[in-house]
Formats: C-alpha cells, sequence, structure tokens
C-alpha cells in the first residue's frame, strides 16, 4: 500500500517505475522525474489501462477517489475509458451554445438564400431568440423552452414571425445533429403549435368608376416621378410590390417583351415572366435616361444601389387621399385578378401570371412560361382596358372566345 511518505520521496530510475497501491492504482515514476497515477483493469476480456493524473497535482487520496469512481463504473458494467471519452464530449457540448450552432449554420448552411432572407432570418434570431436562448447548451434546450420563445413572438401579434422562427430553430438543431453537436431536435414536436394566420386580404377596388378614378389620381400625381411611373407600372404588371422595388434593368427583355424575375426574387422560388404590353414598355424606355445607368429601375432616393423603400407605394396612395381600408399596393394584384376574371379572362392565365403557389414544386419550377401566349395577349388586353378605364370609354366584356382560347 501506498502512503504519502512513500509517493513524496519516490525516486526515478533509468527505467520508469511502478508502485502498487490497491485496486489496481499504482504510480507511474518516469526517469525524468514525472510522477503519474494511472489505473490498471480489464474490461470485456482485456487488461486496459487510464491516467488519473499528475502527482502531485492530484494527491494520493484523490487518486484512490478517482479509482473508487472507475471501479464502480466497472461495476456498472461501464468502460471507463470510454465514460470518460463521452465526459469529455460532453463537456464540448456544453460549450456549443445554441446562438454559436446558429450562426455556424447561418454562416455555411444558408449560403444557397438570397441575401434580404439571410439577413432576415438572422434579424429574427438575435431580436426574438438570441436573448432567451442563446447563452444555453444547444444539447440542453428544451421544447417547453422553444415554446415559451415563439409564443412570446405570437403573442405580440405576429404569428407568421412566430412560425417562421420556430422554422429556423428546427432547422438549426438538424444541423447540430449532423455535426454531432446534440442528439435530438427538441422543435419537432412543436409542428402546428403556432396556428397559421388568417389569409390577408388586402384592401384595393374593384368597381370600374372607382378604379377609373384611381388610374387619373396616379396619372396627376404631385410626388416623385419615380414613385408616379412605379404605380404606373405596377397596374400594368400586377406583380408583388417587393418585386417591383426590388426590379432590375438587367431583368428586362425589351425584344421579347417581357420582365423575367429570377427565382430568388419571388415568392414561390421559381422564375416569374410578365410580359410587357406596349404601355408598360413606354413607361419604362421613359425612365431610362433617369436610372439605366444603375442597378435599380427604382432606385432610393439617397442611395442608387438601393431600391426604394416598401412604404413608398402605401404612402403615394395615402398622399393621394385614398386610406389603407380602400387601397394598398398589393390590392393592384386583387384588382387585376377580380376585373380580368369578371372580363371573363381564363383562371389559369390569371393564376399563372399572378404567380400564386403550385402545389407540386417540381412541376412549378418548369412552368413559368405555361400559357405564355395567352398570357401575352391578355396582357396586352388588360393594358388596353385599363386606358380605356382612365379615358372614360364604355368598357365592354371580353368576348368569351377570346378569354378561353377556343
Amino acid at each position: 500500500m501506498l502512503t504519502d511518505v512513500l509517493v513524496r520521496n519516490a525516486k526515478p530510475a533509468t527505467k520508469a517505475t511502478r508502485i502498487f497501491d490497491d485496486g489496481g492504482l499504482y504510480l507511474e515514476v518516469a526517469p525524468s522525474g514525472g510522477k503519474w497515477w494511472r489505473l490498471k483493469y480489464r474490461h470485456g476480456g482485456k487488461e486496459k489501462r487510464i491516467s488519473l493524473g499528475v502527482y502531485p497535482e492530484v494527491s494520493l487520496k484523490e487518486a484512490r477517489e478517482r479509482r473508487d469512481k472507475a471501479r464502480k463504473q466497472l461495476a456498472q458494467g461501464q468502460d471507463p475509458s470510454q465514460a470518460r471519452r463521452e465526459d469529455k464530449a460532453a463537456k464540448v457540448l456544453d460549450a456549443e451554445t445554441f446562438e454559436s450552432v446558429a450562426r455556424e449554420w447561418h454562416s455555411k448552411a444558408s449560403e444557397s438564400y438570397s441575401e434580404r432572407h439571410k439577413a432576415r432570418i438572422i434579424r429574427d434570431l438575435e431580436r426574438d431568440v438570441f436573448p432567451f436562448l442563446g447563452e444555453k447548451p444547444i444539447g440542453a434546450v428544451n421544447s417547453a423552452e422553444i415554446l415559451t420563445t415563439v409564443k412570446r413572438i405570437e403573442d405580440r401579434g405576429a404569428p407568421e414571425t412566430a412560425r417562421r422562427v420556430l422554422q429556423t430553430i428546427g432547422v438549426v438543431f438538424r444541423h447540430a445533429i449532423v455535426n454531432l453537436k446534440c442528439s435530438y431536435d427538441p422543435a419537432q414536436v412543436l409542428r402546428g403549435a403556432i396556428k397559421p394566420p388568417k389569409k390577408r386580404h388586402y384592401a384595393t377596388l374593384t368597381d370600374p368608376k372607382a378604379v377609373a378614378g384611381l388610374l387619373r389620381a396616379i396619372d396627376t400625381y404631385q410626388g416623385s416621378f419615380l414613385t408616379q411611373v412605379a404605380l404606373k407600372l405596377l397596374t400594368y404588371t400586377f406583380v408583388r410590390p417587393g418585386e417591383l422595388r426590388h426590379a432590375e434593368w438587367a431583368e428586362i427583355d425589351v425584344e421579347a417583351n417581357e420582365w423575367r424575375i429570377p427565382a430568388n426574387k419571388t415568392k414561390m422560388k421559381t422564375v416569374h415572366i410578365v410580359p410587357l404590353a406596349k404601355q408598360a414598355l413606354t413607361i419604362l424606355e421613359e425612365i431610362r435616361p433617369l436610372t439605366g445607368r444603375g442597378k435599380y429601375i427604382f432606385p432610393s432616393e439617397r442611395s442608387q444601389d438601393r431600391a426604394i423603400s416598401s412604404n413608398t407605394l402605401n404612402a403615394a396612395l395615402r398622399r393621394m387621399g385614398y386610406t389603407k381600408e380602400e387601397i394598398c399596393s398589393h390590392g393592384f394584384r386583387a384588382l387585376a385578378s377580380t376585373r380580368l376574371n369578371e372580363l371573363g379572362f381564363n383562371k389559369d392565365w390569371i393564376e399563372r401570371q399572378l404567380a400564386h403557389g403550385e402545389r407540386d414544386k417540381i412541376r412549378a419550377s418548369y412552368n413559368h412560361a405555361e400559357h405564355l401566349a395567352q398570357r401575352r395577349n391578355m396582357m396586352t388586353a388588360w393594358a388596353d382596358h385599363l386606358d380605356a378605364l382612365k379615358s372614360g370609354a364604355k368598357v365592354i366584356p371580353i368576348h368569351q372566345e377570346r378569354a378561353t382560347g377556343n
């Protein structure tokens, strides 16, 4: 049996020497004078050894305590060496916080996202998640904490943001699992915990006389010329306001009379073709001398490298005297949908031109040119219809044969 005096006075030899205690514990003295505590044991029919520390940092008493802990693990069928590796791995995981893993995922796995989408993701995380879950070890975050976090977002009246954040949290955990940073996704059991928001109906005008008044109000708008032109183009193309605001000159094909919106800019993540009637092309040619040398067709007044703000078009409508209950920039789509259906156009053409969702995503990726010839005719008829309304001409419903292509 070893004693404190014996351990302290143990001298090095030309070869490593071992002084045994009990239960497989021994002190190994190296020729250099270093002293290591070792434990010899058998597990699975094999003889193994592990280190229990260095003397004098680890005393004889502490070495025996570590031996006893290892012997207890053996009695429970555990390999002390494997248990130690697992403990080290757990400590590494404890150092990996939710925020560190989320930022790692954001920088690596989100390379396929648009810059705008990436910015929104990190903004949501920094505002709504990191303050509550960020400092917790990734493996210690549980379902209840995640639910509390997303419910907090939902309770402030932002259910869509709450759903988006819950989805992002799940993606972060799947990234962590693949990279062996945790073994379970606690967000998975929360699917459906946030109710989808009620479908939003955007304010719009559909009565022909009211639409005519709106078109004339846009024509006499006294604000920014570019804003006025943007509203005109919105009436002829009825794209999503964000697509209009971020429109680039490189997307316009004058020879083909079309505007191709890239997939990364569209809600459905597929290319969207917008046939351009002569009225729309005329508008673009009018403003080309003003912004044609830059990237954006409608740049911000503050910087040519940025698009006009999301509030610009709605602010112009308010300045013209229209309330948010009457019309908003997104309402031009509902206006076009309603009027085109009333005029007798094929519903498939209208839905495709509105770029509404396709249930079959694979099919949708190939369908951006579906009904394109018919849609070209429809967009020309739509532009002529708007001009007729604006001039006060009597509007005659389009003949059914022309509308359906029969």
